[in-house]
Order: structure tokens, then C-alpha cells, then sequence
């Protein structure tokens, strides 16, 4: 006889020692094994664990990869972000819709399927893609999705699913056993930075032949600034947590690779883990940590098993572990910490709120994560791309490292490069390459413009194209999106809004509202119904809304009105109507409330000025 719901929930919480911080693993492994986290999954783990039911109500129902109800046992994602919909994800959409004879956000009667979007999986260059469960499903053609699911139909059993769907692994790690992913690198240039060749342990053996505090300098003489965009000197984070006061430090690597357009990093977890956790290895000797932890995505699930693998492959090593390297004093391990689907937690505070088994809720700063961050010490939050660059410096040394690039953007950069192009994929380029060139190198045909940083970056137009890619200029932290001249930059605005309508937080008002009324605007005058007066309405409240919201997310998500209004003005200009339509184009209160009166039988008011 089988365990019944409450043992299988205790024995959960047991595996995760009862740690309330623990509580968003907690939840996924109920959610897998039970299929969701109903009412009493959530009484039982609220008994275990003695907390409030509501936190973990809470915590459910912000995460998108946990449900409070039962889904499908099959749970296919369909990518709808703008790569993919360029791509005809609408039309995978309405083929799934038909052959399964459900809607998106829906599940079959029979309990076995369910269909729904996903903002952004990691697969741009692939598109139109998907993910079924924890498996990748790249370049979804017409017919094969159909396929594909008329294949699991006709079996029974639905494990292994891809022994079923995929017929070829991609290229390097993709076909080792421990991934057995369909999805290619699509490295079109490999730098001499991320994408070298390097020796394990080359790095973090002349780190520790250094003091902590000389690491550090050597960073900071690299000038290396943080790959996530905001591009804050990565030396100057570690000497600030290393100096704060704390008995415990951590360093924890963002993973979150949730800006749509965005894929590098799942290149760099494939190919090149090993240069992630030896950069990560010397930040924690840096900083005086002996704790790290890898936020990964949910939708890179699938490399899980693989990272593990590599690790494991290091503490035998002697590479993590007590006295790493034989450095006596020296005790450092990594812990991977999986995300359950939210963009908000790609900002460093949401991410620690998540890794301490919270809410992806944002952090008021000060104070910040150097001084008070992952279960109130200090931590020094850092991203994939700029924890590789760290070990590469070690190796070679910053006077190496700082003749790459410009002056004041040293390195290289990986950019996510998907669009219209006939060359998609992962590029590393050294800072202050021109955009003009980054067109060459991937065949972009007459480019009408380009989302330089993802939906939160900027749109530019033709009059930018010889500016150049770096901080100082057009800063991105991976993700260039090329259009063809045949692509509406108002309705990519539009979409890029949806997008951050449907992934805030929620938690203040000016970001909450203030999109909404964005997008709103916005597809009035898509929709032919602008007035003059709409352009100055979308410039202030943008303008507002940057100002006051809270976070990362809020301070960024008017920039796809306030891009557009900047590069391409005459395409709001081209949709408003002539200063003499202005009163017919309003609102016409009278006409909205005729069907009302109609239907309850009152009389017409008329309203005069």
C-alpha cells in the first residue's frame, strides 16, 4: 500500500531537515510528486513546519511552475515571447488548441495534458520552441507539434519523454547522457574569454597562491565590471561584503536567465560549468565565503542532474570541499538552488527573497545584499558570464583581461542574438564593437532595428546602428533582438508590455498600474485611436513610472514606450489623428452607456459642458 499525501509531505520537509528556508524546494518536490500542492499538502507542510498556511498559499501561488490544483501529466509550454511569435508560436498554439481540443491555460478532460505559454525559455534562436515537463523542444515546425502529441496519445506510458519526442541531441554537452537535450549551442563566435578552452583548476590554484585581499585587487585592477547590465565593478561588490560585519558570508550566482531574447548562460551551464564554479570557488575565497549557491531557472531543469554531476566531479577533485586544494582554512562547497518561473527574481534581492524560500518579493535597499542579504548576512550576488570572466583573470592575470574591450568596458561579451537573422545564436564579441558589425557577423539582411538588452534594454533605429555595444553606451546584458523592415516596432512595444504586465510582482502601485495603463495607451493608438495628446501622456507616465517604482522591473519596463517614442516617434505619428478628429476620437461616453440603458430600460442622460 502506497504512502498516503501527509507521509509523502513529512518526508519531504525531512529530506530539507524541516528548514523553513527551504520551503520553495519543499514545494516543488510536493508539486512533482503529488502532482500540486493542494490544500492539504499545504495544512500538512504548514504543521511540519510551523509556519502560517498563508505564507506558503502565498508562496504557491507567485510562482508559476507550482500550481494549488492538479495539471496535466503532460504540461507543454508554448515560448510566446517575441523571437518566437516572429517565428509562428501563435500557430503551434492553435495547432495544440486543435488537436487537443483545449484552449491555452487549460487541461484535457482526461487529466493527461495541459497547455499553456511561457514567457521566455531560453531558446530564441530556436524558435518557435517549447517545453514539455522538464524537456526542451526546439524549432517546433508545422505538423511536428501536432505529431508529437498524437505520439504521447498513443502511448500509455509517459516517462522518457524524450525517447519519444527527439530524435537527434544536439551538439557538445546537449548529447551527453546526463542532458539529452535536442537543443544546439549555436555558438557562431567563441572569444578567448568564455568560450576558451581552460585547464580545471587553472584559475583558482593561483588565486589561492594570493591572499584574499590581493584576489580582489586583481579584479578590481581588471576593471571587470558585472555582466548582468547594470555592470557594477565586480571588485568593489567583494571588498564591500568581505569588509561587512557578519560571521557568515555567501556568494550566490544568478542563474536566472529570464530576459526574453536572453540564452547565453544555458550555452555557458552546457559547456562550460566548470569555468562557473571555479570563478565562484574564488569569489567565495575572496570574500571569506564558505557557502555558494546556483540560482537556476526552472526552465533549465533538464541541466540539473548534469551540474550535479560536475560538481560532484570537483569535490573529488579536491576543487570544493574542506581545505580546497590543500589550502588549509579553506572550506568551500556549492548548492544548487532551483527557481519555480519568475522573471522578477533575475533582481538580486527577489533572487535571495526565493533562495531563502520566500516570495520573489524585491528587498527595499539600503541595506544592501554586500551588507544584509541571503538569511540577513552578507552576500555578493553575481552572474554567470561575469563568475567565468573571474576565473579567466585568475588564470592570465587582469593585464590581460583589461586590453580587451574599451576603456571603460573591459572583456568580452556574450550576446543572445535572435530575430530576424539568418545567423542566430551566441556571440562573444569584445566590448565596443559597433552594432553595424554585430549585423554582419549574423547576416542580418536590411535591419530595421534592434532590442538592445532584452524588453527592459533599448530599441534603436538606423540613425544607431554604428553606436557601439559597452556600458557607456548601448548596455545589454546579453539579448540583441534584430527586426526586419517589415516588423511593426509599435506592436513589439506592445508585446515587450504584456510582458512586464504579466510578470510584476505586484508590489507597488506605479509598476502594478502603471503598465497596464502603458499597454492600454498604447494599443489605442495601434488600434488608430491616438490623439496628439497621447504621445505627452506616454512620455510622463514612463517617466513616472521609473522614478517611482521599486525595483529593477519597474525602473525598466517603460523603456519599450520610451525607446520607441525616442528612435521611431513617426511611427506614433503616423497613428494619430489630425488635431480635428480629437473630439471624435475620445471617448464617447454616450455611446458606452446605450447598451445599458438599453437593457435596464432608463432613459438617455445627456451631458453638457
Amino acid at each position: 500500500m502506497g504512502a498516503t499525501r501527509e507521509e509523502v509531505v513529512k518526508v519531504i520537509c525531512q529530506d530539507y531537515g524541516n528548514d523553513r528556508s527551504r520551503l520553495l524546494d519543499i514545494a516543488r518536490d510536493v508539486r512533482e510528486q503529488l502532482g500540486c500542492v493542494d490544500s492539504p499538502a499545504v495544512d500538512c507542510i504548514a504543521e511540519v513546519l510551523s509556519i502560517p498556511r498563508v505564507e506558503i498559499e502565498s508562496l504557491v501561488s507567485f510562482y508559476s511552475f507550482l500550481y494549488s490544483e492538479p495539471q496535466g501529466q503532460v504540461q507543454i509550454r508554448i515560448c510566446n515571447d517575441v523571437p518566437d511569435m516572429m517565428k509562428g508560436a501563435d500557430r503551434i498554439a492553435s495547432e495544440l488548441e486543435e488537436e487537443l481540443g483545449i484552449q491555452v491555460g487549460e487541461t484535457t478532460p482526461d487529466g493527461k495534458f495541459s497547455l499553456e505559454y511561457a514567457s521566455c525559455i531560453g531558446l530564441s534562436d530556436q524558435a518557435p520552441s517549447a517545453l514539455v515537463n522538464d524537456l526542451m523542444v526546439p524549432r517546433l515546425g508545422a505538423g511536428t507539434a501536432r505529431r508529437g502529441v498524437q505520439i504521447l496519445k498513443e502511448r500509455g506510458e509517459l516517462k522518457e519523454l524524450d525517447k519519444l519526442l527527439i530524435r537527434d541531441y544536439g551538439d557538445g554537452n546537449n548529447a551527453h547522457d546526463l542532458v539529452r537535450s535536442a537543443c544546439s549551442n549555436h555558438i557562431r563566435k567563441a572569444g578567448e574569454v568564455i568560450l576558451a578552452e581552460m585547464r580545471r583548476g587553472a584559475g583558482l590554484e593561483k588565486a589561492l597562491a594570493m591572499s584574499p585581499v590581493e584576489v580582489i585587487r586583481e579584479i578590481k585592477t581588471s576593471r571587470l565590471r558585472g555582466r548582468g547590465g547594470a555592470g557594477f565593478p565586480t571588485g568593489m561588490k567583494w571588498e564591500f561584503t568581505r569588509a561587512a560585519d557578519g560571521d557568515r558570508r555567501y556568494l550566490v550566482c544568478n542563474a536566472d536567465e529570464g530576459e526574453p531574447g536572453t540564452f547565453k548562460d544555458r550555452v555557458i551551464l552546457t559547456e562550460r560549468p566548470d569555468l562557473l564554479f571555479e570563478g565562484m570557488t574564488i569569489g567565495g575565497y575572496a570574500i571569506g565565503a564558505e557557502d555558494g549557491l546556483v540560482y537556476l531557472r526552472a526552465e533549465y531543469a533538464y541541466l540539473r542532474e548534469f551540474l550535479e554531476h560536475a560538481l560532484a566531479k570537483r569535490r573529488e577533485l579536491g576543487l570544493l570541499g574542506e581545505n580546497v586544494c590543500g589550502k588549509e582554512g579553506f572550506h568551500f562547497d556549492i548548492r544548487i538552488q532551483m527557481g519555480a518561473g519568475a522573471y522578477i527574481c533575475g533582481e538580486e534581492t527577489a533572487l535571495i527573497s526565493s533562495c531563502e524560500g520566500l516570495r520573489g518579493d524585491p528587498k527595499n535597499r539600503p541595506p544592501f545584499p554586500a551588507q544584509h542579504g541571503y538569511l540577513g548576512k552578507p552576500t555578493s550576488v553575481n552572474n554567470v558570464e561575469t563568475l567565468c570572466c573571474v576565473a579567466r583573470i585568475l588564470q592570465r592575470g587582469s593585464g590581460w583581461f583589461s586590453a580587451i574591450g574599451s576603456p571603460g568596458s573591459t572583456g568580452t561579451k556574450l550576446l543572445s542574438i535572435s530575430g530576424d537573422c539568418m545567423r542566430p545564436g551566441v556571440y562573444e564579441v569584445p566590448f565596443g564593437i559597433r552594432l553595424s558589425e554585430v549585423f554582419a557577423m549574423c547576416d542580418a539582411q536590411d535591419p530595421m532595428a534592434a532590442q538592445v538588452g532584452g524588453p527592459s534594454g533599448k530599441m534603436v533605429g538606423e540613425a544607431d546602428f554604428d553606436r557601439t555595444i559597452c556600458f557607456d553606451d548601448l548596455a545589454t546584458g546579453g539579448s540583441l533582438m534584430v527586426f526586419g523592415c517589415d516588423r511593426d516596432v509599435l506592436e513589439i512595444a506592445s508585446q515587450f508590455m504584456q510582458f512586464f504586465v504579466h510578470e510584476s510582482c505586484g508590489y507597488c502601485t506605479p509598476c502594478r498600474v502603471g503598465n497596464v495603463l502603458l499597454k492600454e495607451r498604447l494599443d489605442k493608438i495601434l488600434g488608430g485611436h491616438g490623439q496628439p495628446t497621447d504621445l505627452e501622456y506616454l512620455q510622463r507616465l514612463g517617466e513616472s513610472i521609473k522614478m517611482a517604482s521599486r525595483c529593477g522591473l519597474g525602473q525598466t519596463s517603460p523603456n519599450p514606450v520610451l525607446s520607441t517614442l525616442e528612435s521611431f516617434r513617426s511611427a506614433y505619428e503616423e497613428r494619430i489623428r489630425d488635431a480635428d478628429d480629437v473630439e471624435e476620437s475620445g471617448f464617447d461616453l454616450q455611446s458606452a452607456l446605450s447598451t445599458a440603458q438599453t437593457l435596464t430600460g432608463r432613459k438617455s442622460v445627456h451631458f453638457e459642458d
